[in-house]
């Protein structure tokens, strides 16, 4: 009866963020269906090119949403809610500072990061109007990841969900009337995405006016002692995050050099179809990881692994579904972002998504295994997953595999890394596994270290 009720908590929580992620994702692709109808390959490079900043803004929102909000869930499994009330202003604050980052990054350098990015003078335009907007909107962004994130852990999933899937909705509608009817351009386009977090915002103050929060705002100096466990506990979702970015710069750079603009508008479709998938595997992470930080709280390493297991398999069964879709029906999906029907760009993404998204059963386990790290406040091997396969594989093989094999060598690239992080991930899970009884002995030890952390 337990297992069959963990089962129904599980299903219950991923199917809501999974829900609510894709829904998440579609601000980058309602822009990229949008931007090719209306401003063709050289509108989809701009965008390309700047999206990396996003998936930054992102990561940080998530860093501070994600490592708070488990650390809350673990404090709350324990009964130790004044603690928790702690976390959520520590979490507030860190936010706000780093917000400032962004705007200034925004106000003052959104030119210079244009060219740092590789935007040439055809693109440059679009691409610098891009990227200012999208980090003067950071803060908006980041605070709807934090709030997001406390609000599902606080155990009001499908108000997140909800807060998540009408925000992005709303995106494409103000997509399609600022592009198209108004004629406002690449700055229609941004600016449609910065409102969709105003809503989210929105529908999340329910969660307050409704008096369901369980956790409230203390006007106390935040302890640097428990930022830095937020911090390190949200890296790997920082990463997970910023690793799609990094990849995309160097993919750009790689694919300007052996194919110009058009193999970077290609790289494009792929990479923004890419980053929906990515964001099923994230909302069974996040849908998961406030089950396991309840669990880990509660001392019941059994039931941890159990629900890790139902992560992984999941996560397993969807990513061969959605491989075989792609495999058959590349040409009708890469011919929906192709509007200008540009022949180079289909054969490019064409063959780009065959091979590219072989590596999506191991990015789904990856994710999953960072998470579950993550949740039971085992830091350090979760930021190895993060590191491997956001910067210390990915990079190396990206530029090793281009010099040997041109552009079959950059998509292949990605796969290889991913599969080479599963199973160093496989075999770290199994060596944690067998130098601890389950959760028991980090509980008992982040027990004897609490009043350091707070």
């Amino acid at each position: 009866m337990k297992e069959k009720n963990l089962f129904k908590e599980f299903f219950q929580y991923i199917t809501l963020n999974i829900c609510g992620m894709i829904g998440l994702s579609c601000y980058i692709l309602a822009d990229t269906f949008f931007i090719s109808k209306k401003l063709g390959a050289n509108g989809l490079a701009a965008l390309n090119l700047a999206i990396p900043i996003y998936s930054f803004i992102h990561g940080f929102g998530l860093m501070l949403g994600m490592g708070g909000a488990t650390k809350y869930s673990i404090f709350r499994g324990q009964k130790n809610f004044p603690h928790a009330d702690d976390v959520y202003s520590a979490a507030l604050f860190a936010t706000a500072v780093s917000s400032v980052f962004f705007l200034a990054a925004g106000a003052l350098f959104s030119g210079n990061l244009a060219v740092l990015l590789g935007a040439d003078g055809e693109i440059f335009d679009m691409t610098k109007i891009y990227l200012q907007v999208i980090l003067l909107f950071a803060p908006i962004f980041m605070t709807n990841n934090l709030l997001l994130c406390f609000v599902r852990n606080d155990g009001n999933p499908k108000l997140s969900m909800t807060a998540m899937l009408v925000g992005s909705f709303s995106n494409i509608v103000l997509d399609y009337v600022f592009l198209f009817p108004l004629h406002m351009g690449i700055f229609g386009a941004v600016l449609a995405t910065g409102c969709a977090p105003v809503i989210s915002l929105t529908i999340l103050s329910r969660h307050w006016t409704a008096k369901q929060n369980q956790f409230h705002f203390k006007k106390a100096k935040p302890s640097p002692a428990l930022t830095r466990t937020i911090i390190s506990l949200g890296i790997p979702s920082l990463i997970t995050e910023v690793a799609s970015g990094i990849v995309m710069i160097v993919f750009n750079t790689v694919i300007l050099t052996l194919q110009g603009n058009t193999g970077v508008a290609a790289y494009g479709v792929v990479a923004n179809l890419s980053l929906v998938i990515t964001s099923v595997y994230t909302g069974i992470a996040q849908g998961a990881q406030p089950i396991l930080s309840r669990l880990y709280g509660y001392n019941d390493p059994q039931s941890i692994r159990q629900v890790f297991k139902y992560a992984a398999a999941t996560a397993l069964v969807i990513s061969f579904c959605v491989y075989f879709f792609f495999l058959a029906a590349a040409q009708p999906v890469v011919g929906i972002f192709n509007s200008e029907q540009n022949r180079e760009l289909q054969q490019i993404a064409e063959t780009g998504l065959k091979l590219y998204f072989m590596a999506i059963p191991f990015v789904g386990f990856n994710i999953i295994l960072s998470t579950y790290f993550t949740s039971t406040e085992q830091a350090f091997p979760a930021q190895i997953v993060s590191l491997s396969r956001g910067f210390f594989v990915i990079l190396p093989m990206a530029f090793l595999m281009s010099s040997f094999f041109q552009m079959t060598g950059v998509w292949l690239s990605y796969p290889l890394t991913e599969s080479i992080v599963a199973v160093a991930g496989i075999r770290l899970y199994i060596k944690k596994s067998k130098t601890s009884t389950g959760g028991k002995k980090h509980v008992s030890r982040n027990a004897q270290k609490k009043t350091d952390v707070i």
